[in-house]
């Protein structure tokens, strides 16, 4: 399996996905660190993290995988949501929390 295809199974075998810098306990970066406090505080409390600093295939195959640059990567059924700034306006705007709530996530 490539990088492109262990990535696909990642998001698609879970509801809510963070790749991020870092473990949600331990997040090595501001960014990282914000949007696992924004899941938490939507009530989401079981999903996949993805440290990116622990598998570098992995940290440089997801920035591929959606042609998007930046980390943390926020996918929510399958779907990318965006990074911690897009991530931050859903939620100051009420969104993230109907975003993650339909993806059964507890």
């Amino acid at each position: 399996m490539n990088v492109q295809e262990k990535i696909h199974a990642q998001i698609n075998a879970n509801a809510v996905v963070l790749y991020m810098k870092g473990t949600p306990q331990f997040p090595q970066c501001g960014f990282s660190g914000a949007t696992v406090q924004m899941l938490q505080a939507c009530g989401v409390q079981d999903f996949a993290a993805v440290d990116v600093l622990a598998d570098p295939e992995i940290r440089a195959g997801i920035k591929a995988y959606a042609n998007w640059p930046t980390i943390p990567q926020l996918y929510v059924n399958g779907e990318l949501v965006g990074g911690a700034d897009i991530v931050r306006e859903l939620y100051e705007l009420g969104e993230l929390q109907a975003l993650v709530n339909p993806a059964g996530v507890q």
